[in-house]
């Protein structure tokens, strides 16, 4: 539940033993503790999944490989995330974001957000990340058994009929046969490519450092980059839908902005063409908006190292072998630089304010240390992306009388999925309603 921990934490204090799927663990929070586990990498602590994340993730991801093995496939996969890749995923990002929004615009009834959010960013890493060009229907079911291996990911390592673990497996099996067939297809098929996905960075960047990568390697690779883009960045895009709901004066100055950067305006309609990485980059108030979001709505809850040798912590010992989990969301609502800590407040990551900059560990949304997340450049542009075309093109509100309860697990989320309603906007950003919908709906 969500009170446990800081229930816990305010009876122990910021280092304390717990208990997780099955086995104890040490809680930590706070910007000094956090430092001293994220900088002891490889040296006081090593990476640890649970056994079941471990297990179903797969042997070759980056996540779960430790010291030298760990830089260099870190190496390997940071062209996937480098400037020029980000600007050649951009103009795909944003047409899946823009056919999305479109088609939540023309359903008559309200959306579940986080069930439609996962949707969007399981198609974005299959069409736009991996550049696969697999069939409706099959991407369709292909969804579903993906959620079934999400579900499972965080589940006690029980190899019994039934199980969570078990159909964990089972998802793993069907999703790699797929994405096999699907990595084939792709590598014996490379006419009419206009651009270079991650699939294929990945094996040319692999070639360049020397190795060359087993059909294995890529499909526990494809699988760590679906399971990484897909979601923590549900999660967010949930959480963003939902301030933009509750904080309409946030929305409105977004506006302002895109007005003020020519790509909204001031009669209302979004200017024609895609949006670039410098075009985003010089969007002050947008980087606002977005870093709040991962503040106060981190999507995952920490992460989790073992201990190579005792050390002491907090005036605490923490003895070799233990399990240890460094809590980003505890760090975030107890960080003493940031004032009135459970407000939605973008402008204070403004540069008059950057209360952010008051120490390096108080705000890690995406980890840090030498396991930085190598994604959170591609979910913040997937993020920013999101918020303009939804600033640009969409109304929407809630569908339910009051706002869902948030639950933590497996990510952040609503308990109801989040239920909206949008609507198509015309050139002065006045709501289609449904009979004009059919009318309209080339432009809608």
């Amino acid at each position: 539940g969500s009170g446990f921990q800081s229930s816990r934490r305010e009876k122990y204090g910021n280092v304390f033993k717990t208990h997780l799927l099955g086995r104890p663990l040490i809680r930590v929070t706070g910007a000094e503790n956090v430092r001293k586990i994220l900088m002891g990498e490889h040296h006081l602590v090593s990476t640890e999944w649970p056994r079941s994340t471990r297990m179903l993730l797969g042997p070759n991801t980056v996540s779960n490989s430790i010291g030298d093995i760990h830089r260099n496939k870190r190496k390997v996969f940071s062209k996937i995330f480098s400037h020029e890749a980000l600007e050649s995923y951009l103009p795909k990002i944003q047409l899946v974001i823009q056919d999305t929004l479109r088609a939540w615009s023309s359903h008559p009834e309200a959306i579940n957000v986080y069930q439609e959010a996962q949707k969007l960013t399981f198609r974005m890493a299959i069409r736009v990340l991996l550049g696969f060009s697999i069939p409706e229907e099959d991407l369709g079911h292909l969804f579903e058994v993906y959620q079934q291996f999400v579900e499972n990911v965080f589940s006690l390592p029980v190899d019994l009929p039934f199980s969570g673990y078990r159909r964990g497996i089972q998802a793993r099996q069907i999703l790699q046969k797929g994405l096999e067939k699907a990595i084939r297809e792709k590598l014996q098929c490379t006419q009419g490519k206009d651009y270079s996905d991650a699939l294929d960075l990945l094996i040319e960047s692999s070639k360049e450092h020397g190795k060359e990568m087993t059909m294995q390697e890529l499909k526990d690779g494809t699988l760590e980059l679906i399971f990484a883009a897909y979601a923590t960045t549900a999660s967010a895009s949930t959480s963003l839908i939902m301030q933009l709901l509750k904080h309409p004066a946030v929305l409105e100055k977004l506006r302002e902005e895109l007005r003020a950067h020519g790509i909204l305006h001031s009669g209302g309609c979004p200017c024609e063409g895609t949006l670039r990485l410098d075009t985003l980059s010089g969007l002050r108030y947008l980087d606002c908006v977005i870093k709040e979001v991962m503040r106060l709505f981190t999507p995952i809850s920490g992460g989790y190292r073992t201990v190579l040798q005792t050390f002491e912590l907090d005036g605490f010992q923490i003895p070799k072998g233990w399990s240890v989990m460094y809590s980003i969301r505890d760090t975030h609502d107890t960080a003493p630089v940031f004032k009135d800590v459970n407000v939605f407040d973008p402008d204070r990551f403004s540069q008059a304010r950057s209360e952010d900059k008051d120490g390096r560990f108080h705000y890690l949304p995406f980890g840090g240390g030498v396991r930085t997340c190598l994604g959170k450049h591609l979910a913040k542009l997937f993020l920013k992306v999101l918020a303009v075309e939804l600033a640009s093109t969409s109304r929407f509100e809630l569908a339910t009388r009051t706002f869902p309860r948030i639950t933590l697990v497996p990510v952040l989320h609503p308990v109801d999925g989040l239920s909206v309603k949008f609507f198509g906007l015309d050139s002065n950003q006045n709501k289609i309603l449904p009979e004009t919908e059919a009318m309209l709906s080339a432009t809608v």
